[in-house]
């Protein structure tokens, strides 16, 4: 194939599963401008064959904390243990969340706990559970903050054990100040953002890749074990300061 010539499309990828989260503050999930552009997220992957699912945080109630069932802990209610059941069955995660001051929103933080909440459990090759699974964001506003809260998102996801592909982040902001949000309508055109080439191409950049490499990831069999396997991390793989033969 010629630099000039288009990329080939792939196959399907009906062997995937992806799930979207929605972190906004907005009780109900209609009224979020977030997830409209989680909608573009969800098209995209859902026209390659992905079994998408979606989730609108506020529907559940999930108290803060870093424990797996937060009602062995003093609360009353906790929906956690049933969400995490798709959290695991999906190999793609996507964060979707607005910007308040510059930050991610108090319900992206809560699940990001959430999820470290998990990071005791081992998949079957004694990796973190999270492993083999991809994970990209999504944010919106009308303020700055879009890159920032992607590299604290990215962080986040890839710290837990995901895995994290090229340009993982897509946004939409508008004019700073207070202004109309993603999706709001205009008098004449498409909604606000709607038409924004680069919030469009990006998203279906990250779209992709994070399709590209679940996909890359399940047909490799995953990450190999050796070396962060954290039942067997000391079997071989680590450097021996009071044998170091292996130096070179």
């Amino acid at each position: 194939m010629s630099a000039t010539d288009p990329p080939e499309k792939p196959a399907a990828y009906d062997d995937l599963g992806a799930l979207i989260i929605n972190t906004s503050l907005k009780r109900k999930p209609s009224k979020s401008h977030t997830g409209l552009l989680l909608d573009v997220v969800d098209g995209i992957m859902s026209q390659a064959g992905v079994a998408v699912e979606q989730v609108h945080m506020l529907d559940h109630e999930v108290p803060p904390g870093v424990y797996p069932d937060m009602t062995e802990h003093g609360w009353d209610r906790d929906d956690w243990p049933k969400l995490w059941k798709q959290v695991q069955a999906a190999d793609i995660l996507v964060i979707g969340t607005p910007i308040w001051l510059g930050e991610e929103s108090s319900v992206c933080r809560l699940l990001i706990e959430r999820l470290y909440g998990m990071s005791g459990e081992l998949n079957d090759e004694g990796q973190s559970i999270f492993y083999n699974k991809v994970g990209g964001c999504v944010i919106t506003g009308n303020e700055d903050g879009m890159k920032h809260i992607g590299m604290s998102i990215v962080y986040a996801l890839s710290h837990l054990g995901y895995t994290v592909p090229p340009q993982a982040d897509c946004g939409w902001i508008g004019e700073a100040g207070p202004g109309p949000s993603y999706g709001d309508p205009k008098d004449d055109g498409p909604p606000v953002g709607f038409d924004n080439e680069f919030t469009q191409r990006n998203t279906t950049i990250m779209s992709w890749n994070l399709m590209h490499l679940a996909h890359i990831l399940k047909e490799a069999g995953g990450i190999p074990a050796y070396g962060n396997d954290r039942r067997a991390w000391k079997a071989g793989c680590r450097f021996d300061h009071e044998n170091p033969e292996h130096r070179a």
